[in-house]
């Protein structure tokens, strides 16, 4: 059982927490490029790992993320002025440049020595991928680079990223990407034909292209550590000689990718940024490593959930409007009647609670995971208390896999007969 000490351990993700420090190890992707695509422009409110901050671009193009208050009277740095490679405070006109260095106090005498000697908390930020990334942490141990997942080293046209918010720890989020057992029960559609028959019977899976999701609803797991977090395999019965392998990754510290539906396919994942104990941010990434992605690929809503357009990312379907649930759909033609495997997957994750209470939970054979992937993060909040430095943040170049489906016959081991698909140079 989980016990209650280990679930605050896990979930808690501020300053000084033992979760915190660890991921602060790590570059963490907060904005979109689009968000911050103007010099000069408006500055961003950001929430990040419990932290109040704001993030801009300034006039030569360059990003910074500060302290979101000014350390002179307090004033929040939102309503700023963003000018002349630095962000003016509007009360007495203080001005910070993006590395933190205060470059103007008008209302000072001209050769004040606090001019020199002010400063206000910053952060290094880069884009990379599409996506605006922050590094938090010990400047000694910062990373070369953000880990480098296939999404973030294509070109352009081969990825497609959105953003979204969720109201459950990051935590949650990550257990729901990495439990495949879901896949052929939450997100399948039911025939009305036979609506008189047993649940099982029913299913048809909502990716026609894999009608093993549907028949066997109780795959068998298959958890392998690896250097990046741990390869999953989920195995069900395709024929009398055959499995199909439903191969996803976890990527630490919150990082999952769903496997394509078909060979040569776009692969899909999610970054589970950890806004506060409470909150996540939702990135939903769609690529393909070897040419474009056609307008399908680029998903019609059913990962890539539509959002509000006034800047706060929350979802059009949420828990205020109970996620769109229609009753009717759900007697004849779905599992959830919700619409959307983003939003189905959403329902249920916060549905739970901000923080689930883990000591409640009954785990069953299907867990494998989740239970792997909560011993995983323990022990990486362990690694950095004991040593100060988390090793795979250091090593970007071990993001370098991918998730695949794959019939395989039996015996074959599903890490080494999948391993062209998984494998990314």
């Amino acid at each position: 059982m989980f016990s209650k000490e280990d679930n605050e351990r896990l979930c808690r993700v501020g300053p000084g927490t033992p979760m915190g420090d660890a991921f602060r190890r790590f570059w963490i992707p907060f904005l979109l490029a689009g968000e911050l695509a103007q010099a000069d422009g408006a500055p961003k409110r950001v929430r990040l790992l419990g932290e109040d901050l704001i993030a801009f671009r300034d006039t030569e193009g360059k990003l910074g993320l500060l302290d979101r208050y000014c350390p002179h009277r307090r004033v929040d740095l939102f309503f700023g002025r963003n000018e002349q490679c630095g962000l003016r405070c509007p009360y007495h006109g203080w001005k910070f440049d993006t590395d933190g260095k205060a470059v103007d106090m008008p209302a000072e005498p001209e050769n004040s020595q606090m001019l020199h000697e002010t400063r206000i908390k910053s952060y290094p930020v880069i884009e990379w991928g599409g996506v605006i990334w922050a590094y938090m942490g010990d400047p000694a141990q910062k990373p070369l680079s953000p880990p480098m997942m296939e999404w973030a080293t294509v070109p352009d046209a081969h990825r497609f990223v959105t953003k979204r918010l969720q109201r459950t720890n990051y935590a949650q989020g990550v257990e729901g990407g990495i439990d495949s057992s879901h896949v052929g029960i939450l997100h399948s559609r039911l025939d009305p034909a036979k609506r008189d028959l047993p649940f099982r019977q029913r299913q048809v899976s909502p990716l026609s292209t894999v009608p093993y999701l549907a028949m066997d609803t109780a795959p068998k797991f298959f958890v392998r550590p690896m250097r990046h977090g741990m390869t999953i395999g989920a195995r069900r019965n395709a024929s009398r000689d055959t499995f199909y392998w439903r191969i996803t990754q976890f990527l630490l510290p919150f990082y999952t990718m769903i496997a394509p539906n078909v060979e040569g396919g776009a692969v899909m994942g999610h970054s589970w940024t950890p806004i506060d104990d409470h909150h996540c941010w939702v990135f939903t990434m769609t690529w393909n490593g070897a040419r474009p992605l056609t307008d399908d690929e680029r998903d019609n809503g059913a990962v890539h959930a539509d959002t509000k357009d006034d800047g706060s990312y929350e979802p059009l379907v949420n828990a205020a409007n109970d996620y769109g649930i229609d009753r009717e759909k759900q007697r004849l033609y779905s599992t959830t009647g919700i619409d959307g495997i983003g939003m189905q997957d959403t329902a249920v994750q916060e549905s739970m609670g901000s923080i689930v209470d883990r000591t409640r939970e009954n785990l069953s054979s299907a867990d494998a995971a989740v239970v792997r992937f909560r011993r995983i993060l323990l022990e990486l909040a362990d690694e950095s208390e004991r040593t100060g430095a988390v090793a795979v943040a250091a090593n970007p170049e071990w993001y370098k896999v991918r998730s695949a489906s794959v019939l395989l016959p039996h015996g074959v081991d599903f890490q080494e007969g999948a391993a062209k698909y998984t494998q990314v140079e």
